[in-house]
């Protein structure tokens, strides 16, 4: 579940931006680098790689931290909202994660906790695969395919998806989203995480 993408100018900013709202956030609460990091179960050098923006961390590593500060991720890629509407236009997604073949985990929209909503779009290409952790209990995620065909693995079943294909499942069991065909594919995932805050992390590791 690594964020791949290489460094180059939009990812060099992004990662600098999420730094600067972790630190902001971090520094709110008056905790040191290590609350922050036992509060979110990673390293305290991860915590300081990624608050001086020299990392490219995980979504997973970004999730337990945003909870950990009770923020959810959105907040972590996104200035707070000022106004009622939001726009992200076109090309303007925080893309957190990039695969191997060239795939690409944008998150277009979210909204502010407890309760956090995320809309993310999502394209693999072939032979791309992204493996997520457990989320948060009561995570749940809906998913539509607009393009290709997207093998879903949730524990322990597998499902196959084709275009106009949608579904529904759990988030806080081990999930993957897997391309095996020969195009490339497409769909929107929504993720609704209830109850973001101090202590409703997920305790699973990145994969």
């Amino acid at each position: 579940m690594q964020y791949d993408a290489p460094v180059d100018e939009s990812t060099s900013a992004l990662a600098s931006a999420i730094g600067v709202r972790v630190r902001q956030e971090r520094l709110a609460r008056q905790w040191t680098l290590d609350r922050l990091a036992e509060a979110a179960g990673v390293s305290r050098r991860m915590v300081v790689n990624v608050e001086q923006g020299a990392t490219n961390p995980s979504v997973g590593t970004l999730l337990r931290i945003s909870d950990a500060l009770g923020v959810g991720l959105p907040a972590l890629v996104e200035p707070p909202a000022s106004k009622p509407v939001k726009v992200t236009r076109s090309g303007q997604g925080a893309a957190l994660w990039t695969g191997k073949s060239g795939g690409r985990g944008v998150l277009v929209a979210g909204t502010e906790p407890p309760d956090v909503l995320e809309l993310w779009d999502w394209t693999l290409a072939p032979e791309d695969r992204h493996a997520s952790e457990a989320h948060t209990p009561g995570t749940k995620e809906l998913l539509q395919v607009h393009q290709g065909t997207i093998t879903l693995e949730v524990a322990d079943q597998s499902v196959t998806l084709e275009a106009g294909d949608a579904v529904s499942f759990l988030g806080d069991v081990e999930h993957s989203y897997a391309n095996t065909g020969t195009q490339p594919a497409r769909f929107s995932l929504a993720v609704f995480e209830p109850g973001v805050g101090p202590g409703s992390r997920s305790e699973a590791s990145d994969a």
